[in-house]
Order: C-alpha cells, then structure tokens, then sequence
C-alpha cells in the first residue's frame, strides 16, 4: 500500500467544515433561479396553449415573443437547467384538453386561410349545401310489342262496355279525350252505355302526346283491356284534333251530370204515372209498341187511360226496323228522359220483340156491342158480355177514358191499329161490365204526354143488364 508523500498538506477538519456551507448557499440559489425560470418558462407555455386554443393570430406572435425575452434574460446556467429539469411543453396540455374540446365545439369554425384554426382543430371539412332532391325519371314504355290479332266486332263490343270485357286484346282502334293522370296520357273513351272507359297509352309517343292534352286523339294499336272500366293501349299511330274554341257555352257534357244506370226503383218510377218527373239514366223497359203519326212510341202502363205513361222512341239505327212491329210488345234499351209524370223519351240502342201476352178475356162465345166512330148514342149491353168502341187516332194525341171509370165498366184493353194501306190508324176499346146499372162513359182525344190538355170529347151511355 502506498503512503502518502511527507510534502504534501492535508485539508484542515476547520476548512473542511468553511467550505460546505458555501457550497449549500451556491446550490440553493442555483435551485431558486432555476425553479422561477421554470416557473416563468410554464406559464409563458400554458398562454402559449391559451393563446392557440382560441385562434387568435396575434396572441400566439406575443406570446412567444415574450417567452423568447424571457429565455434571453435568464442566465446560461437558468438555460441548461430549465433544459434539463422542465419537459418540453406538450402542445395541448392533458389537463387543459379537457377544458378547451368543449369550447372548440360551440366556438364558430375558422376561416380554413388562419393558421390558429389549422392548428388548434386540425383541417375541417368543408359544408356542402344540400340542393332539391333529384327526381328519377320514371319508366316508360318505349318498346312496341309484336302484332296482335284485331279485334272482332264482339270483341270490340265488350271492349267498349262499362263491366265487361276484361282480358279481350287485339289490335284496333279507339276515339276519345285525352287527359292525364299522374302526369301519365290516358284516353277517355264513351262506351255504348254512355259510360266512360280510361285507356293508358303507352309507346314511344307516352312523351309527346301529354302536348295534346284535351284534344279529340284517335289512337291505333295493341288495345288490352284490364279491368272492367280500363285498359292500355300500345299506341302505333295516332292523330290529334284541336278542340274547338269558338264554343262559348259549356258543352252538355259539362254541365250535366254522367248517365248512369238506373236502380229498379228508378225504373218503376219511371213507367208509374205521375211520378219520377225529371229521371234521365240507361235502362231497359218493356211496353207495346203504338205509332203517332209518323212517331213511334212505347206504351209502358196504363194504356187506354189518361194515366198512360209513354215514351217516344228516338234512335235511327232502332228507328229503321220498328214499323213491322207496330202493336206488338217490345224490349227497348237505351237511355231514358222521363220530361213528364205520363213520359217523355227513349233513345234506343237495342230492340227486341217480346212474345205478347195472351188476352186476359176471351171473346168466343161472347155478345159482342160495337160501336164505330164518335157517335154519342145509347146501348145495352148483358153482364159479362162484351162492348167494343173503335175511335180514329190523329198525330199527336190519343183517345182515353178516366181510370176510374175504366175499372167500375170493365176495361180489358185499348188496342191501337195501323190504318191499312196507308189510312188512318185507330184504337179500339174492349169492355167487359162486371156491375148492373146505367154508365156514362165519356172519351177524351188528349195530348199524348199531356193528358191533361184535352182537344174534345164524346159520350156513350151504358146500360148493363143482368
């Protein structure tokens, strides 16, 4: 082991004990200087984060400028110290996160040219305005299909029926009104009972035709009917009409209202007497077939009588054919315009002959009275036996008793006759006295729909013995 050399002087226990409070006043103050510079350089760091935090341009140059004097003043040994006792000051200090997320949330968005906001929210995305939502198109049709089969004229009949024909297809033909529905260009067609159809037309043409809105458009093609009451139709070829604008007064089918069918209570008003003045609607009624002149007209009830309810019969395709059946009983089925409570008039579509029904009273084996022409005079006449009374008829009225009087002397029947050869037609009465006793019977020529207006009349006396 080596020894210390005689020469050299070892430290006093005196100076030993001088020199460490020295060293403990030097490293005191050293920590006093480097814990203010700590403290200073915080604080500088957390306005720093303040300053950022709110965006503010002209804050964050001033606080960093100040942190930069302050840093210059401290002393080199402050410098190293603060290096290597304080962190480096995080950007966003964890405990003023917190504070700060909720302000950035209700503070406004920064303009996206500052750099505060750039660096306080990071980029954020820019608003795009919501525009008017874009409609799709919608589809149509634009291809044709093949050539069907055309229609027959059956076909085309239920085609063009109000609750009929649904399934019929075939190639054809259709008029009507064009109107549209859901900005769709539908065809409405009248059908043989006066009621209306829809037909959607679809093809190429689905785009230009909406253009020809209220004209009268004929339209070809692929007719199918899919329901009762409409259909579509694959239009091929059509053709438009300009409605006509001359017309200053609304059309008829304007103002009233659409035919309909009438109920069975609205027809047994229609032939009753004196009731359901004003009825207008398609039904189908049965009388016997009378002529005024040169006017044909339908005798429903109360014949003979100035009760009766009749209806002149307009119609030429009915009209043609109808002389032949003069006094027989017939079907008639159009549309029917009771102007009266004693009738009015019946536009045929459809006639057909009815066997007529058998006499209620047979005149075989029966005394038979007969009286020709207007020849007021006096007869007897035995019970339940028969008196006939043939009168001559003119254009525009008819011969007929009371009601009443018609029951208490027994009216079977009041036939009308065509003259023969072109003369005058005539009516002849039947009566059948159920009662003894003395009758007067008088017979009035009135207007056939208005009973009530009476051109002149006779009188017969009728004595019924038993």
């Amino acid at each position: 082991m080596a020894k210390p050399k005689s020469g050299a002087k070892k430290p006093t226990p005196a100076a030993k004990a001088g020199a460490k409070p020295a060293a403990k006043k030097d490293n005191a103050a050293r920590l006093d200087l480097i814990r203010n510079a700590s403290k200073k350089v915080a604080t500088a760091a957390t306005k720093v984060v303040k300053a950022v935090a709110e965006g503010a341009k002209g804050k964050v140059a001033a606080a960093k400028k100040a942190v930069a004097e302050k840093v210059e003043k401290a002393p080199a040994a402050a410098k190293k110290a603060a290096a290597k006792v304080a962190p480096p000051a995080p950007t966003t200090p964890p405990a003023k996160a917190g504070k700060a997320a909720p302000a950035a949330k209700t503070a406004p968005a920064a303009p996206a040219g500052k750099k505060g906001a750039g660096k306080a929210g990071g980029k954020t995305p820019s608003a795009v305005p919501a525009g008017p939502p874009v409609e799709k198109p919608r589809p149509r049709a634009t291809k044709l299909p093949p050539v069907g089969e055309p229609l027959t004229k059956r076909e085309m009949e239920q085609l063009l029926t109000a609750g009929e024909g649904r399934g019929v297809t075939g190639e054809g033909s259709l008029k009507g009104r064009l109107v549209l529905s859901g900005e769709m260009p539908h065809l409405v067609v009248v059908g043989r009972d006066k009621r209306e159809l829809t037909f959607l037309l679809q093809g190429p043409d689905q785009e230009v035709l909406p253009a020809y809105v209220d004209h009268k458009v004929s339209v070809s093609g692929l007719i199918k009917k899919t329901t009762n009451h409409s259909g579509v139709v694959e239009v091929r070829k059509y053709s438009a009409k300009k409605p006509e604008v001359e017309e200053v007064a609304p059309a008829p089918s304007d103002s009233e209202p659409k035919l309909r069918y009438l109920s069975p209570g609205e027809v047994s008003m229609a032939i009753a007497a004196g009731m359901g003045a004003g009825i207008k609607g398609f039904a189908s009624i049965r009388g016997n077939l009378e002529m005024m002149g040169e006017d044909f007209v339908l005798v429903v009830s109360n014949g003979g009588t100035r009760q009766q309810v009749s209806f002149a019969i307009e119609g030429k395709a009915a009209v043609k054919s109808l002389r032949k059946h003069v006094g027989q009983t017939l079907q008639v089925t159009g549309v029917v315009d009771k102007t009266s409570g004693w009738g009015g008039r019946i536009t045929a579509e459809t006639v057909e002959p009815r066997p007529s029904e058998a006499r209620s009273v047979s005149r075989d084996e029966m005394e038979l009275v007969h009286i020709e022409g207007e020849v007021p005079t006096s007869v007897d006449v035995k019970l339940n036996h028969g008196l006939t009374v043939r009168l001559q008829e003119q254009p525009g009225a008819t011969w007929a008793i009371e009601p009443t009087l018609a029951k208490r002397v027994g009216l079977r029947e009041a036939n009308f006759e065509p003259g023969a050869a072109g003369g005058p037609a005539t009516r002849e009465f039947f009566f059948t006295p159920r009662n003894p006793g003395n009758f007067e019977v008088e017979f009035f020529l009135a207007k056939a729909f208005t009973p009530g207006v009476v051109e002149r009349s006779f009188k017969i006396n009728v004595t019924v013995k038993p």
